[in-house]
């Protein structure tokens, strides 16, 4: 993860042809695993791999077991790059990474020469054809076999999903993958299916803690479980991320994510905490674990979360702010605002939710003349933290432009001219 870990959504397989062979989206940042290597530590990546070329990924790890494709197209017969080998694995691609993270473990308490850092980055659940349609045929189908699955959304397909697609097949981008998101949500065989690949992670990361168990690792090891974004299972009436509607979104489904950390030594000591934390902290916090400090960091919001697990009560500045191409929110423990930008032949308008009073989000107050301070004055907080941190020259709302891709290149090249294209 950068020190700047990017806010710009790229992920997005009609553009895929586009990217170079060695594309990297990283490459000028010092990254965590290079920042761990200088300080002794062994670094493996074993996983997927989402952030350019994954032949280029053991330039950043000392050891790298990754698929050659990061977009899942199936869980099976996946190929893949284990340092200089190449070939094929015919099983379940979670199982395969979580042998190979226990026989990384298993490597490093024999060796017992240096601490070492593990990236384990599983490919599932994953939330798109092909890789979850159809009714799941792994161990755990049984499981889900004859569930209705009541417990996800019924709501219909909202205007803003329709829009986005509609939208895409107007510049030329749609195609059947996102014909596919109309029929996910009422698919029963693929809600059956991504609910049993989780099932799958459920294992893989339970038999990678006892590993650490049984290497008498655990009480010396900082453990983190989190997810690279959430997933909107027809909340709102989309299934995806938040850039699968237009405008883009933030409500909470498609980016709350789990966030489990054990820190070494605590005695199992088991709380909940509800301050509002960012994925970014996640780098701080590793840092402060390992003895690094953050001022090394230029311009990053980074905050450790060690405070917060260590101490019941600790100050925090319980903000989270977000960006989705078009969309900078920032979410309080009272407060949701989208804040679109303007400056577009689009129409965008902005958001606002009480999150105490309507927790669900359904109620948008941002029109309520009640409400025009509020709106003011969370603006005013979205427009100095970008101000503060973002970079002059990936920063969309100011012309600049993004690392690798845009799920909208239409909209910066009709804002900012013909000549505006994403770096490689």
């Amino acid at each position: 993860m950068p020190s700047q870990h990017g806010i710009h959504s790229w992920i997005d397989g009609y553009f895929k042809d586009d990217w170079p062979d060695n594309w990297n989206a990283i490459e000028e940042f010092d990254t965590l695993p290079e920042k761990l290597a200088r300080e002794g530590y062994d670094t493996a990546l074993i996983g997927k791999y989402h952030l350019g070329n994954a032949e280029s990924a053991t330039d950043i790890f000392n050891k790298c077991v990754t698929m050659q494709i990061g977009h899942v197209q199936s869980f099976y017969e996946n190929d893949i790059i284990d340092g200089e080998e190449r070939y094929k694995h015919p099983g379940h691609s979670v199982d395969f990474f979580t042998d190979k993270a226990i026989d990384y473990i298993d490597q490093c308490s024999e060796e017992k020469e240096k601490p070492f850092f593990l990236f384990l980055t599983y490919p599932a659940p994953y939330g798109h054809w092909p890789a979850i349609q159809g009714e799941p045929a792994n161990r755990y189908a049984d499981r889900f076999s004859d569930s209705p699955m009541l417990s996800v959304p019924r709501e219909g397909i909202s205007k803003q999903m329709i829009d986005w697609i509609s939208i895409l097949k107007e510049k030329g981008l749609g195609d059947d993958e996102y014909d596919a998101m109309l029929q996910i949500p009422n698919d029963l065989p693929t809600l059956r299916n991504y609910y049993s690949q989780i099932s799958i992670v459920d294992d893989g990361v339970g038999r990678v803690l006892e590993a650490l168990e049984n290497k008498s690792l655990a009480d010396d090891t900082l453990f983190i479980y989190a997810s690279d974004h959430g997933m909107s299972l027809g909340q709102h009436g989309f299934w995806g991320h938040g850039e699968d509607t237009w405008p883009s979104n933030t409500h909470r489904e498609a980016n709350h994510i789990p966030l489990i950390i054990k820190a070494p030594d605590d005695g199992n000591k088991q709380k909940v905490v509800d301050s509002l934390v960012g994925t970014t902290d996640i780098y701080a916090t590793i840092l402060d674990y390992v003895g690094l400090e953050m001022h090394s960091i230029k311009e990053s919001p980074a905050r450790s979360m060690r405070p917060l697990i260590e101490n019941e009560n600790i100050v925090w500045d319980n903000a989270c702010f977000m960006e989705q191409e078009e969309t900078r929110a920032i979410r309080t423990s009272r407060w949701l605002f989208m804040m679109r930008i303007q400056n577009t032949k689009y129409e965008f308008k902005h958001e606002l939710y009480d999150l105490v009073n309507d927790p669900d989000e359904r109620v948008d107050l941002a029109l309520d003349p009640e409400y025009v301070d509020l709106v003011a004055k969370l603006s005013a907080r979205l427009n100095e933290f970008f101000s503060n941190y973002a970079n002059p020259r990936w920063d969309l709302w100011k012309g600049g432009v993004v690392k690798s891709n845009s799920s909208r290149p239409f909209l910066w090249k009709e804002t900012w001219g013909d000549s505006w294209a994403p770096e490689y």
